[in-house]
């Protein structure tokens, strides 16, 4: 354990004189520095979650699925935070963002290694993102180990074949870089955990848990839809996307897709 010093202040400690000073509005303008803040608060919950993901993957892995519901819970109630700070952000009028839009030049959210670096870790991999990211720096690597890795899904289901359940080679040994394709088997087994609860209950509240992460992402999601409209409409994104339309295409993006389509069948 590292001595603290006798001296340590709150400042020192969290390091509040470099957080503090990394908001450099480019305009004159009021309002960008709600923008800077809020996106820079998302980066640093986005940091918090790749840790808490990294846990879980980990303790589902080793078949600690009861401890794993604590940093899954973190999980959700960090993006739940999230989703709330779009109301803040919300506050921006379509004329005040315009003020200063200019000045964002090509920067985007669509470029947040962070953010998907927490996609690749729940299993919605694409390499093509691969390349928003400078090659050789801190991020690329962030993201290129988790693309290769198997995802927190993938480890569930491994969990799943261990406690006995007959998944097929290409869901529990494949190329993790590739897109994740729904299976049939995968689906039929976890629709059995579902129907024998008592019998399966450490899995069935796992996958509970993984819904919950998966829930607040398509909350998060269409919160993001709504405010984006709100404050330009239909007008394109600074990186080049289609801006709303791009973002209402990801709204059916599920990271479990069999805990939902087993819904139907139990």
């Amino acid at each position: 354990m590292t001595d603290t010093p006798a001296s340590m202040t709150y400042g020192q400690y969290l390091d509040l004189e470099k957080i503090l000073s990394a908001q450099h509005p480019i305009s004159d303008l009021h309002d960008e520095m709600l923008f800077i803040v809020i996106h820079q608060a998302k980066e640093l919950w986005l940091k918090q979650t790749i840790h808490e993901l990294k846990l879980s993957r980990d303790l589902v892995r080793e078949d600690a699925l009861i401890q794993v519901h604590k940093s899954l819970s973190r999980v959700s109630r960090i993006q739940a935070v999230m989703t709330l700070s779009w109301d803040v952000l919300a506050t921006l009028t379509p004329t005040d963002y315009t003020s200063f839009r200019d000045v964002l030049g090509t920067s985007s959210g669509f470029q947040s290694a962070q953010f998907r670096q927490v996609e690749f870790l729940l299993g919605l991999k694409d390499l093509a993102h691969l390349r928003y990211q400078e090659e050789g720096s801190e991020a690329h690597g962030a993201l290129h180990a988790a693309l290769h890795q198997p995802s927190l899904w993938d480890e569930a289901n491994a969990a799943l074949a261990r406690a006995g359940f007959d998944l097929p080679i290409h869901v529990l040994d494949r190329d993790w870089s590739q897109p994740y394709e729904p299976s049939p088997a995968v689906e039929e087994a976890w629709t059995e955990v579902y129907r024998d609860t008592a019998k399966w209950w450490t899995l069935y509240q796992l996958a509970e848990k993984l819904v919950d992460v998966d829930d607040a992402m398509a909350t998060w999601r269409h919160k993001h839809v709504i405010t984006v409209e709100r404050i330009i409409g239909f007008k394109r994104g600074t990186g080049g996307t289609a801006g709303v339309p791009y973002l209402q295409s990801t709204l059916a993006k599920r990271a479990f897709p069999e805990l939902w389509s087993l819904r139907t069948k139990v």
